[in-house]
């Protein structure tokens, strides 16, 4: 008998109940189902503190050759799972390091839904499942690097309409929702920068990107058009990664191993705590690493050859500092999240 509650007393109610008994709350009534997607929700979500980290996944589909955005889904027992959303309607066209996330958005730069007559650029509500599209990036800029900083979207990449190909740097409001004037980069060392090997290499930390070029790595500072070689983090292969209170985190599929970067020190540790994990998971041939609420989340791609289906594991990771400045790992709980022909293209983790 929900028509007797105010409605500001179900608000602070369902506010305060873990998202991911929301499609269940969401069954009880027309009332209920109106008030789970209401704005009023989450803010009070917000003013109580009850927001939540949630892992959204964007996957290439083999048998329908198209991309689609899925949810890391807790169910009640506890167990995970990659969930479709099927209001986002499939992309036509991908390429990584095109999505970045800020607060409960994803904003997707370069990538298209549906017919091709469709903007490029769109950003995604994760509280309402909605796309809306943003007005389109000025320039023809291919590759192209996005990064989020004070809340602005830095995209770095190569200006097509001008001749020679120039470098340059466009940002992003999204409060005001507009693209500022562009910037051309005349820092030294320019020549060195290969954007298109950096799609799957970068992150962000602090105000400056750091970026792995063919032959070199890069710290670059957008708003003083600042770059410099940083020979030690070029000592690794790194790529896809995330970072974790200025600790750049990679998983090196290749030896098994979770890598950190500690930027302060400029030096490499491995993430100690996790050989045995890491060891029965067996090798994968893909990994994607994503800051998920001050843990590390990784996804781990594991080929079974007698169908050529794949096995997209997840384990989530916290972090723990202790003497003589060691990184340590504890498994928070490690599962197949899905089964099938898929590759797993990008993850970002948003507020909500």
């Amino acid at each position: 008998m929900d028509f007797w509650i105010p409605e500001d007393i179900l608000i602070n109610i369902i506010a305060r109940v873990p998202i991911c008994y929301y499609p269940t709350i969401s069954l009880v009534s027309k009332r209920f189902r109106s008030l789970v997607a209401s704005p009023e929700i989450y803010t009070a979500r917000s003013l109580l503190g009850c927001t939540e980290h949630c892992l959204y996944a964007l996957l290439y589909s083999v048998n329908t050759k198209d991309y689609r955005w899925y949810v890391l889904h807790r169910k009640a027992n506890g167990s995970h799972r990659l969930v479709l959303i099927p209001s986002i309607p499939p992309m036509s066209y991908s390429y990584e390091g095109s999505f970045v996330a800020i607060g409960s958005k994803i904003y997707v730069l370069g990538a298209r839904y549906g017919d091709s007559s469709t903007s490029s650029e769109h950003v995604i509500d994760c509280r309402s499942h909605m796309v809306k599209p943003i007005i389109s990036i000025p320039m023809q800029m291919y590759p192209a690097v996005p990064s989020v900083i004070d809340k602005k979207v830095y995209v770095i990449g190569v200006c097509r309409s001008s001749s020679p190909h120039s470098k340059m740097v466009m940002v992003f409001d999204t409060e005001t929702q507009m693209w500022e004037e562009p910037v051309m980069m005349t820092t030294q060392d320019l020549e060195k920068l290969d954007l298109g090997y950096v799609s799957s290499r970068f992150v962000v930390i602090g105000d400056k990107v750091y970026m792995k070029s063919y032959k070199y790595s890069f710290v670059y500072e957008p708003k003083e058009d600042k770059l410099e070689i940083d020979e030690m983090l070029n000592f690794k292969r790194w790529e896809h990664a995330c970072v974790v209170d200025e600790v750049l985190y990679y998983f090196d599929y290749g030896k098994n191993k979770l890598r950190a970067y500690e930027t302060r020190h400029k030096c490499w540790v491995v993430v100690k705590g996790l050989e045995e994990l890491l060891d029965d998971a067996g090798p994968s041939w893909w990994s994607r690493t994503v800051s998920y609420g001050g843990n590390v989340a990784v996804f781990l791609h594991k080929r079974k050859y007698r169908d050529e289906t794949t096995e997209i594991r997840c384990v989530e990771i916290a972090l723990e500092r202790r003497q003589q400045g060691e990184i340590w790992g504890k498994v928070e709980w490690c599962e197949v999240v899905l089964e099938g022909a898929f590759t797993l293209m990008k993850s970002v983790a948003v507020i909500i």
